[in-house]
């Protein structure tokens, strides 16, 4: 007759057994698993922290490690892909776009240029208030421009160029109301009315949905410009005609 004692034991001991490899087994599923989820989630994301996070919880089994290590893989390969995609999107402007958009820069640096000299010499309050107008709108339009130019990856000019440096200094020559005329006829009228002209081609050659939209919200400002610079500068005018008729009628 057997001693149920050793038996019982004995069954004890294989039921155990059968129990740690069960577990083991479940282990290594739920590494699998879970080096699995980080790779995946590292994929879709495309950052390298999360292929990393999955390896860290995995911790089992070399499946779940070299699965994560496989999300890691593929989140940097993500983050390069988006990388080269920007670039690629800035890369894709046309040489006339860039250069309405270099012009328009061009053009509000020597609007606000020549704006500030006007603010520091001019004795007309109604020349002044007209310059203060311009370093204001012109200011706000450069920064508009210069925002466009860095998505486009377009380097503008840092300075004026030769042209508009002429110009600038030829009108820091003058003084009084000799200043106050030539400012008006040409930053306050000529100036404007150029670039106008430009605004309104660059509406019908720009390819580029974004520059044409810069285009469209640019042309009302210059245009209110324009007009004010014509209405200021036959107020003078006629002022200044006045003036000479009435001197002339004192001395007959």
């Amino acid at each position: 007759m057997l001693n149920k004692k050793p038996v019982k034991g004995l069954i004890g001991i294989c039921t155990a057994a059968a129990l740690c490899a069960s577990l083991g087994v479940q282990a290594q599923t739920t590494g699998t698993q879970s080096g699995s989820q980080g790779g995946s989630g590292q994929t879709g994301s495309g950052q390298t922290g999360s292929g990393q996070r999955g390896t860290g919880q995995s911790g089992t089994g070399q499946s779940g490690t070299a699965q994560a290590g496989g999300g890691t893989a593929s989140g940097q390969s993500g983050t390069q892909g988006s990388t080269a995609s920007g670039g690629s999107g800035t890369g894709t402007i046309g040489s006339a776009d860039r250069k309405i958009v270099t012009d328009l820069a061009m053009a509000n640096m020597a609007e606000i240029e020549v704006a500030r000299t006007a603010q520091g010499k001019s004795q007309d309050d109604q020349v002044k208030k007209y310059a203060q107008q311009m370093i204001d709108d012109h200011t706000k339009a450069l920064n508009e421009v210069q925002q466009l130019a860095q998505t486009k990856g377009i380097t503008l000019p840092a300075t004026l160029d030769r042209a508009h440096k002429a110009k600038a200094d030829k009108l820091a020559a003058l003084s009084g109301d000799a200043f106050d005329r030539a400012y008006m006829a040409q930053a306050g009228v000529a100036e404007h009315k150029k670039t106008h002209g430009m605004l309104t081609r660059a509406q019908a050659r720009a390819k580029d949905a974004d520059v044409k939209a810069l285009v469209t919200r640019l042309t009302p400002t210059v245009e209110q410009h324009l007009n004010a610079a014509q209405e200021l500068r036959g107020n003078k005018n006629t002022a200044k005609g006045n003036s000479s008729t009435g001197t002339e009628k004192s001395g007959q």
